[in-house]
């Protein structure tokens, strides 16, 4: 259900982006239940099922925050995106990822968006993005809670937006019924905070915790969840701005900030791909 508080290996390294004012690009993010993207010179965001139909049956290509079915996940971006895109040029790919996802999530992701053509795929931590979207103060610590349809992730971001602490639970609003109400939601996401609390030697979880907990994903519509989580954690528990389209704005803007600045620096949750 969780993973412990790792080394500070989990700081994401800086890079420089790849520079063109007038290329284009496309923000990318992929989840369980819905895929969002934005590319540039659109206003609006891509927003539909994250599914295919292989022989006619369909089929769900992402599972609680894994990718199963990559080939899948090919046919429905291209379906969703190859028309859009231009045919030539190559676009630089901006990709949220599960804070825990790995290696592993990143290679399958990289394997899956080829089938756009990118020039460069770089990901970013969903909970960088999501505090990106709403520029959110990253010089203080910052706990980010994404409530997905599948996957519930809390994050510590500290020393400038990088993640220092993760958990998940494979758990989400999709779940809930008679039988999984959203108190057992609210109550895994205190159980999450309250281990990192435990084993957090230094003061960044308790700081982070004292500004309040920032909420995303289409959870944190839930007033059921959020007024729960408020009462539990005895702190605010407060829902950014279009919550559920949060992480793939927030990779927007890093794309917008790519095409704008020669090099500005920017964590990137692995390595970039030419």
């Amino acid at each position: 259900m969780t993973a412990p508080r790792g080394p500070r290996s989990l700081t994401g390294r800086h890079r420089s982006w790849p520079w063109c004012r007038h290329c284009s690009g496309i923000a990318l993010d992929l989840g369980s239940a819905r895929t969002r993207a934005w590319t540039s010179g659109r206003r609006m965001i891509l927003d539909v099922p994250t599914v295919t139909f292989p022989g006619g049956g369909a089929t769900y290509p992402i599972q609680r925050g894994t990718i199963v079915d990559t080939p899948g996940t090919s046919r429905m971006l291209d379906r969703l995106l190859g028309h859009r895109l231009p045919r030539l040029g190559r676009p630089l790919l901006i990709l949220t990822t599960p804070v825990l996802g790995g290696v592993a999530y990143r290679a399958e992701a990289r394997a899956a968006v080829e089938v756009l053509r990118p020039r460069t795929v770089l990901t970013v931590p969903t909970a960088r993005a999501v505090a990106m979207a709403v520029d959110a103060d990253l010089t203080r610590p910052l706990l980010v809670v994404d409530i997905g349809a599948h996957l519930t992730e809390v994050t510590l971001l500290a020393d400038g937006g990088a993640v220092v602490d993760a958990r998940h639970t494979a758990l989400g609003t999709g779940d809930l019924d008679r039988h999984t109400p959203p108190a057992l939601i609210a109550d895994a996401i205190v159980a999450m905070v309250t281990a990192m609390l435990e084993q957090d030697r230094t003061p960044e979880t308790l700081d982070a915790l004292r500004r309040g907990v920032l909420l995303a994903g289409g959870g944190a519509l839930r007033p059921d969840i959020t007024h729960r989580l408020t009462g539990r954690l005895h702190v605010p528990a407060r829902p950014v701005p279009a919550p559920h389209t949060a992480a793939v704005r927030g990779a927007a803007q890093l794309l917008r900030a790519a095409h704008a600045h020669p090099s500005p620096p920017v964590t990137d949750g692995g390595h970039g791909s030419e």
